[in-house]
């Protein structure tokens, strides 16, 4: 049986990093979740999602360094006891303190500060056993952050450094969280991507194996001076969006397919490739599309899940991301059309319906292949 709720989840952006403008974002706020939490679980509830991932938005909740106020957790918290909702928490969603960033020298120290921070704060306040993210998408923000200059510390060449510290807070932050908790389940979630070849480039066996790396090196199979574990490996999520894959030194591929010119690796493959390196218990912790294809994307996704399921990939769920449309990062005005529901100029939510059609579609059909999925944990008695 699952350890989540529900097979389907859907997430929350929670990005609070600083920005190409170099002006801090937090899209907690801009899209309201954190006052309009409550609408936004009864509206999950009332389609049959019942699990989500959240984040704490370090650079909101660390107010001097040191000092910490979780305040706005703690009403997320809350509502989520009140609608059953169970939460998985990430710690790092691209951004930190100001002043922050993966090569300080604070920076670790500053981390580990927070997850026991984090871990005593829920130990007190909260009923539902504890799934936390330390950091969402090593791999992404290592290149975002050190290789394209997307946020700080704004570098290029140097993304290899920003992975590795980034892994190194990570593995240090794992174990503070497990001696506060041992109970805690810990997820790792990172992009999954393929890289496909063209005449001109020779070495993409080598490129697309970098995607693996900063769970390899949490496990301890990389750089084994940081102290990564087997044991940190408890359930692994993989992020796939129709942009991850590409040909090497090129654009993404099409997506939907020309018929009869196909290029793309079924997901079902790649979702097998990464179960068989780690053999542990995976899910896609974040997937989703724009505008009028968002339920096609929808049922390939479930498809490919179901084909995945029959290949003997151990898969516990698919994450909707996100719950609610967003704006771009680098322009706040400008959203995506791309939530289950979208926001109009005051923020309120509207339903995108063929987007629901296709989920409540796709919960019936898991159903009655496999008859767990709205088996609900006993975590709120």
């Amino acid at each position: 049986m699952t350890k989540f709720n529900t097979f389907f989840m859907a997430g929350f952006e929670c990005a609070d990093h600083i920005n190409r403008s170099g002006e801090r974002i937090n899209l907690l706020k801009e899209t309201q979740h954190d006052i309009r939490v409550e609408e936004d679980y009864q509206a999950l509830k009332d389609i049959n999602i019942k699990t989500v991932r959240e984040g704490i938005c370090w650079s909101e909740v660390e107010k001097s360094p040191g000092v910490y106020d979780f305040s706005e957790v703690l009403k997320r918290i809350r509502a989520a006891e009140k609608w059953g909702i169970q939460q998985l928490w990430d710690l790092i969603h691209f951004g930190y303190p100001d002043g922050l960033f993966p090569t300080h020298p604070q920076f670790c120290n500053r981390f580990e500060k927070l997850c026991e921070a984090f871990a005593l704060f829920y130990k007190a306040h909260a009923v539902q056993p504890l799934f936390v993210i330390p950091i969402n998408e090593i791999s992404f923000l290592a290149w975002h952050s050190g290789d394209v200059r997307g946020t700080v510390p704004f570098a290029i060449n140097s993304g290899w450094d920003m992975k590795y510290h980034l892994c190194k807070a990570a593995i240090i932050g794992i174990k503070k969280l497990k001696n506060i908790d041992s109970e805690c389940t810990v997820i790792l979630v990172e992009p999954l991507v393929k890289i496909h070849p063209t005449e001109q480039e020779y070495h993409v066996l080598d490129m697309n194996e970098h995607q693996f790396q900063a769970m390899d090196i949490i496990a301890g199979r990389m750089c084994p001076e940081l102290g990564g574990s087997e044991e940190f490996l408890e359930i692994l999520g993989f992020n796939y969006y129709w942009d991850c894959q590409w040909e090497a030194g090129s654009k993404p591929l099409e997506w939907p397919e020309e018929v009869g010119n196909e290029k793309r690796t079924p997901l079902s493959d790649l979702l097998y490739k990464a179960y068989k390196r780690y053999e542990k218990p995976i899910f896609i912790s974040e997937t989703g599309h724009f505008g009028t294809t968002r339920a096609l994307w929808m049922d390939e996704i479930t498809h490919e899940c179901i084909k995945a399921q029959k290949n003997g990939v151990d898969l516990y769920g698919i994450c909707i991301y996100p719950a609610t449309d967003r704006p771009d990062w680098d322009n706040l005005s400008s959203y995506c059309d791309c939530g289950i529901w979208d926001l109009d100029q005051h923020k309120n939510r509207k339903a995108y319906q063929p987007y629901i059609d296709s989920l409540l579609n796709a919960q019936e059909l898991l159903k009655k292949q496999y008859g767990f999925l709205n088996r609900v944990a006993d975590f709120f008695k």
